[in-house]
């Protein structure tokens, strides 16, 4: 049974389909890789799943059927910006992701509530850094605290749009490991083919939004393929059962 599925969806901003009929479903556990040119239509295909923005024609599933409440339950989403200008403190930040758990927005947090937020911010190595106003993080440590906000709701599925962006190599690898190794799954928007290629299982390639290419990484991350969607040239190397997309010089 699919967590997440589009069927037909069509999203039009002024005269441009920027999603043109797309049929689009993903399993509870899978993790998946939406790859494609910047305008392909990525992060308007995340949000259609997420119920964000309304399809011109078409069903997303289950964002027509739930109420926001029941939904954040089922699905978390990482926007691709994010500005914050009151100084809540991290931790704060974090526990905003627990209001689908909540009885009452004004009452105080559960045990649950504390050791999901607990073990978000470790997860993405902030925990020491909890009581900080997110007014005074670096972009990477934004971007973590985002990310921790979205684990922290304890949701099956996530839909991540570009989460390693601002991240620096030790911590892309480190939430990276993060995502793939909990339960549940993952959609990711990403311009990262290397991640693509070693933490997803599948690849999804947009361009016009339409869905034109759709497989495992080995199958859709190819030279031919990526030279065609991307118009530059790649080499694909293969260690230990992994592939690896390196951009020519």
């Amino acid at each position: 049974m699919a967590s997440v599925e589009l069927r037909q969806a069509t999203v039009r901003y002024g005269a441009r389909d920027v999603l043109d009929g797309v049929d689009f479903s993903v399993e509870s556990s899978a993790r998946v890789a939406i790859i494609g040119p910047n305008g392909s239509g990525k992060t308007t295909l995340l949000r259609a799943l997420a119920g964000i923005v309304r399809l011109g024609s078409g069903t997303a599933d289950p964002a027509d059927r739930l109420p926001r409440h029941a939904l954040a339950r089922q699905l978390a989403f990482l926007p691709q910006d994010e500005s914050w200008e009151f100084p809540f403190r991290i931790e704060e930040l974090v526990q905003f992701g627990r209001f689908a758990h909540s009885v009452s927005l004004l009452g105080a947090g559960s045990a649950e509530d504390a050791d999901a937020v607990d073990r978000a911010l470790e997860a993405v190595g902030l925990l020491e850094m909890r009581r900080r106003p997110v007014t005074q993080l670096s972009g990477g440590e934004r971007r973590r605290a985002a990310l921790a906000r979205v684990l922290a709701q304890r949701a099956p599925m996530l839909l991540l749009d570009e989460p390693t962006t601002a991240l620096d190599l030790e911590q892309r690898q480190a939430i990276l490991r993060v995502l793939r190794e909990r339960d549940g799954g993952f959609v990711m928007a990403t311009h990262d083919l290397d991640a693509a290629a070693t933490h997803c299982d599948r690849v999804v390639v947009l361009r016009g939004g339409r869905i034109v290419g759709d497989g495992t990484p080995r199958e859709m991350l190819t030279a031919p393929r990526l030279l065609d969607v991307f118009g530059v040239h790649v080499r694909i190397t293969d260690t230990d059962g992994r592939i690896h997309v390196i951009p020519d010089a």
